[in-house]
């Protein structure tokens, strides 16, 4: 049996450049992975597949996107045999987060030991969703087209505060609110990257905060309040509705967390630290 982690993404910045000939959007941004994630557990077995969700509501059949990983590697190595899967879910979902896409990876990831194959695993990932490639080598990288575009960055040793009011705002409620004239110029990665090496806050944005926080007002109210709270480059993550804040080391994120469980109890918040 396979324990892995599937971890979670933020993006640090995320700009809407226009639409693509397709109908989607083409993006610039930097995802960045933390430390904080769902688990996962994978057993071969003689055949089929298997899905237990723990800790969330979630369909354990095809419309599961780790299902859907299993799948269609299992379908591509000539069926060498089944997988049982226990997904273990500690990420709010519909969060911005990239929960759903890293769980897939994590499949892809493990039943490539389980059953090795000469497989194009990036193929299959793109297939699955256009973030889920960035997580089969989860760590820093520039991400261009519709996020698939990939380019490996060096780590940086980030601490943050995340937080999430749970509410489940998706990629197509955001962009379906998205005007044409809100759309923006590629982000300067070298200037956000050398700000973040340096401590400072980082030159970016994302353009998604507008139509986001014109549905969900609370949410610009709540990025002040991180603000107030000492964190730097306040910021949403993808689609929202999480939110997160840089902070200068361990200690003072822990606080700034603890600080804002005791403020809303019932909301998921998580101090945490890039995967260096």
């Amino acid at each position: 049996m396979l324990e892995v982690l599937a971890p979670a993404k933020v993006n640090l910045g995320l700009s809407v450049l226009g639409r693509l000939p397709n109908g989607y959007h083409e993006l610039h941004t930097v995802f960045a992975a933390l430390e904080v994630g769902d688990r996962l557990w994978l057993e071969p077995t003689p055949q089929g597949i298997e899905l237990e969700v723990t800790q969330a509501l979630l369909d354990p059949g095809p419309a599961n996107l780790a299902y859907r990983a299993a799948e269609a590697y299992l379908k591509a190595a000539g069926r060498p045999g089944g997988v049982r899967i226990r997904l273990e879910k500690h990420l709010p979902l519909a969060a911005g987060l990239g929960g759903g896409s890293s769980d897939a990876a994590a499949v892809l990831r493990a039943l490539a030991e389980l059953y090795p194959a000469p497989l194009d695993l990036p193929g299959l990932a793109l297939r699955l969703g256009a973030d889920v490639p960035f997580f089969l080598n989860p760590g820093l990288a520039e991400g261009r087209g519709v996020g698939e575009r990939l380019r490996p960055l060096e780590p940086l040793r980030l601490h943050l505060v995340l937080i999430n009011p749970g509410i489940a705002i998706s990629a197509a409620q955001a962009y379906a609110h998205l005007q044409p004239r809100e759309w923006q110029p590629a982000l300067d990665v070298p200037a956000i990257l050398e700000a973040l090496r340096a401590g400072d806050p980082p030159p970016y944005w994302n353009t998604l905060e507008g139509p986001v926080f014109r549905l969900e007002p609370g949410l610009a109210q709540l990025k002040s309040e991180l603000q107030k709270a000492g964190l730097f480059g306040v910021l949403m993550s993808g689609s929202g509705s999480t939110l997160f804040g840089l902070a200068r080391d361990a200690a003072e994120a822990a606080a700034i967390a603890k600080g804002l469980r005791k403020r809303h109890p019932g909301f998921w918040v998580q101090a945490t630290r890039t995967v260096g």
